[in-house]
């Protein structure tokens, strides 16, 4: 089999939403093609750069007597998923500053958010992605936590964003991500 062009495709996001985040303990979905529950919210509008899933091994060689490298170990792994939300909702703060330092006013709208050093809860998340041919893209990751937050800038010809990466930890079956694709309806 030769090369393909309609398997080639670029990191197009749905147009009714590219992350959703639901908490641990959610059900994680298991393809493509079924509709996320409820429980799944959408964090809003990505920036341009989209999102960079990042992975990063280290390894460390065996030496034969002589000097021969004979193997090399892997001795850590480590999955991350970077993206910058410029939606400013509950769903995008509570990802930036943390689920117990925000509330909303139900009626209003209104909301306030807390700046402070508590641990960031853990949930799954899902990104979707539109490929050529009319497919879709989902990845899964099943175990992630926010572990970084970038600067969060206020000037008057770029959208305020809230910059996050997300650490992806193995779930019980070892796996930090999974990626499904299937024909979009």
């Amino acid at each position: 089999m030769g090369n393909e062009t309609k398997n080639v495709s670029v990191g197009k996001p749905l147009a009714t939403g590219a992350i959703f985040v639901a908490p641990s303990g959610a059900a994680v979905p298991t393809d493509a093609a079924t509709p996320l529950a409820e429980i799944y919210k959408c964090v809003g509008y990505i920036s341009e750069d989209g999102v960079t899933n990042a992975v990063t091994t280290d390894s460390e060689p065996v030496k034969a007597w002589g000097g021969d490298t004979v193997l090399n170990t892997q001795t850590s792994r480590e999955e991350t998923f970077a993206f910058k939300m410029i939606e400013t909702n509950k769903t995008s703060l509570e990802q930036a500053y943390g689920s117990g330092n925000v509330t909303e006013e139900p009626e209003s709208g209104s909301l306030s958010i807390k700046h402070n050093s508590k641990e960031k809860s853990v949930y799954v998340y899902v990104m979707e992605v539109i490929l050529t041919g009319n497919r879709i893209k989902r990845i899964v990751v099943p175990v992630g936590k926010v572990i970084e937050m970038g600067d969060v800038v206020y000037k008057d010809n770029e959208p305020i964003g809230y910059e996050i990466t997300v650490s992806a930890a193995p779930d019980s079956d070892g796996n930090t991500a999974y990626e499904y694709i299937a024909s979009a309806k």
